[in-house]
């Protein structure tokens, strides 16, 4: 059998599929079901998982932890293969009803409850980190900047030094030399709702002057309305440690039950303007259609109003905020320190992965072309090059589920210089990107198997930091001689 880290990169979307059983599992008749659970063929099932679900559930359901982890393996086993073979819309579950057999169903759910269920009750998610890392230009020593946390998502800096730390369950950490001090009150209504929740955060390249912090997160639709919700873009001052002068800077559309896509990171371009990602909330048709904010980077003023020389703003019923389009899911979205140039990566399926070069009023594809194909194994496109359409300055194909992104600049770090650091989600890394005349050159990987990436910045300290989930942590990564 291969080494594992090669099977469990084929699913990104499973991340949060799971969310289903667990609720379903409250409220199941335990008694109704009578399956037992002997496995007709274990080494396909093992393969089968590894396949399918490895890359966003983990080897050995990492990705659930506390009374989430507990609910899952208690789900009974007819609410464990109906997901399965049926999938879930709310939470982004696919069906595999049609890929995998009743049998390789059953064999896959009596695995997770039995074999996976004993090994992750003493299994190390975090191995113990070496004292000093060794790598191709130079080491570091990892120390920890903040703990208690699940899954942090974004971070950013007070001029302090206290660091704010947006958690996706939709609380707002500060922290200050590496102690927790207070959460932050008076967040917007959040929509927590699977890969949603409270997402991005930065502060206005003026702060100290104007006091904006800018918060992405998912909220709901319009009052009574029973459709979801999507990202949306609000701006605040922070008073002690609360939140005042709210304002709803953008809210996008459609509103939608999916539980995925929702993107979000948000960059100020070196015109002042704020850009930033939506996914396209789990319908591909979103990405190339104008007329909805899904599956785009938009850019707006720092108070919300659309620049004058948007690309689509006398285009027909199109959104006048988009700034390029046919994006699948860019959780990364960052300035390069010297040019200004935007540069994004986005979540492809199974395989096709991306990083891009964003430029204003392009359409990147999806899902018209792509290197991925779906979960299940069945097509998505057969093209991978189409006129009027532009090409990745990488693909990853396996996927690595990126997450997190940063241009490496600074004296503590010159030995990186124009490396682009992601995070993996899928492969539990770090990886560096060495980009030489706006092409990846290089790629070297980084603290394998510290878990889960949701984050990665370059501090004002100019220190990297890593945001690691489940158990979350802020990492700092610190050049030793």
């Amino acid at each position: 059998m291969k080494d594992r880290h090669y099977f469990s990169f084929l699913i990104l979307a499973l991340g949060i599929g799971l969310f289903w059983l667990i609720t379903a599992s409250k409220c199941s008749d335990n008694q109704a079901t009578s399956f037992d659970y002997n496995i007709s063929d274990k080494t396909l099932a093992i393969s089968n998982y590894e396949r399918y679900c490895a890359s966003c559930h983990g080897l050995n359901m990492e990705r659930f932890s506390g009374d989430d982890r507990e609910a899952l393996f208690n789900t009974p086993m007819a609410d464990m293969i109906a997901v399965i073979r049926d999938g879930d819309i709310e939470s982004g579950m696919p069906a595999f009803g049609q890929s995998l057999s009743e049998q390789e169903i059953a064999d896959v759910s009596a695995y997770i409850l039995t074999d996976i269920k004993a090994a992750s009750e003493s299994h190390d998610y975090r191995p113990e980190l070496a004292e000093i890392h060794e790598t191709e230009k130079l080491n570091f020593k990892v120390d920890t900047v903040a703990s208690g946390l699940e899954i942090p998502w974004g971070m950013t800096w007070l001029p302090n030094g206290d660091l704010l730390v947006a958690e996706r369950s939709g609380e707002l950490f500060r922290f200050r030399n590496g102690t927790f001090i207070g959460l932050i009150e008076g967040l917007p209504t959040i929509y927590v709702h699977g890969q949603g929740g409270l997402m991005d955060i930065r502060l206005h390249p003026d702060y100290e002057n104007n006091g904006w912090i800018y918060l992405a997160y998912s909220t709901y639709g319009p009052e009574g309305s029973s459709e979801g919700g999507n990202t949306a873009i609000m701006r605040a001052r922070l008073q002690d440690n609360t939140l005042v002068d709210k304002q709803e800077l953008f809210k996008g559309t459609p509103d939608t039950r999916s539980g995925v896509h929702y993107g979000c990171r948000m960059v100020f371009g070196n015109d002042g303007y704020l850009y930033f990602s939506i996914g396209d909330r789990g319908r591909m048709d979103n990405a190339q259609d104008l007329t909805n904010h899904a599956g785009k980077i938009h850019r707006i003023t720092e108070d919300g109003q659309i620049p004058a020389d948007n690309p689509f703003v006398n285009t027909p019923g199109a959104m006048a905020s988009i700034y390029s389009y046919g994006h699948r899911n860019p959780q990364g979205l960052v300035k390069h320190p010297e040019t200004g140039v935007l540069w994004s990566h986005e979540h492809g399926p199974r395989g096709g992965d991306e990083i891009n070069i964003v430029e204003k009023g392009l359409n990147y594809g999806w899902p018209e072309i792509s290197y991925g194909i779906n979960y299940n194994g069945t097509i998505i496109t057969n093209d991978t090059v189409k006129a009027g359409m532009e090409q990745p300055v990488l693909q990853w194909t396996p996927s690595i589920a990126p997450c997190g992104m940063t241009f490496v600049t600074g004296e503590l770090f010159k030995a990186w210089e124009n490396s682009i650091l992601t995070g993996s989600l899928s492969f539990r890394y770090l990886v560096r990107n060495e980009v030489q005349n706006n092409e990846v050159v290089h790629q070297e990987i980084l603290l394998r198997e510290i878990g889960r990436v949701r984050n990665v910045e370059t501090g004002p300290d100019g220190y990297v930091y890593v945001a690691v989930e489940n158990p979350g942590v802020i990492l700092r990564l610190i050049p030793v001689e």
